[in-house]
């Protein structure tokens, strides 16, 4: 079997030059590639007890959803501002040029509720430390975050001190 980085394209220059694009479909399109990749979230999470996973919009949601299903457990969707149809809880972050809003229902999330985070990539980690926010504010505690990717030379993971951080591939890089 290949290992999880074999899987993984790199395109050079896209979406800009000078960026190194790190392409998940090579996963996906491969039974044995997705296979692994959700063997790999669920081995990261051997010994965590949790009750809940989280998963932003939208690769989040490829990865959240069978971890969540394998381990039995229920699986909260974070979307961009508009696209839940109840009452929400939201946040606005900073982006490179810009910034978004995140927002999960208010009722996803119950108080003392143990909650893993699962994405595919964590940068600058800005959008992990909104959602992370979002679950203490409805009173959950992020017991575990796992990212199939870490593009270190971001330092994402300064936003993320004090939480357990997991990432299955790191690229020392941008």
């Amino acid at each position: 079997m290949k290992r999880i980085e074999e899987y993984v394209r790199s395109i050079n220059d896209f979406p800009k030059e000078g960026i190194i694009f790190r392409d998940i479909t090579g996963i996906l399109q491969e039974p044995e590639g997705l296979q692994l990749a959700v063997d790999l979230f669920l081995k990261e999470l051997e010994g965590i007890d949790f009750d809940v996973v989280v998963g932003p919009e939208s690769r989040g949601f490829i990865f959240g959803v069978p971890v969540a299903y394998a381990s039995k457990k229920a699986f909260v969707p974070v979307r961009k501002e508009g696209k839940l149809p109840l009452e929400t809880i939201s946040m606005e972050y900073e982006l490179e040029y810009g910034s978004a809003t995140l927002e999960m229902h208010k009722d996803a999330i119950k108080p003392g509720q143990k909650v893993v985070i699962i994405d595919d990539l964590m940068a600058t980690g800005g959008t992990i430390e909104v959602i992370v926010k979002m679950i203490e504010a409805l009173g959950g505690e992020v017991v575990k975050i796992c990212f199939l990717m870490e593009l270190c030379g971001l330092n994402g993971r300064k936003k993320l001190e004090g939480y357990d951080v997991a990432s299955i591939i790191s690229y020392e890089g941008n």
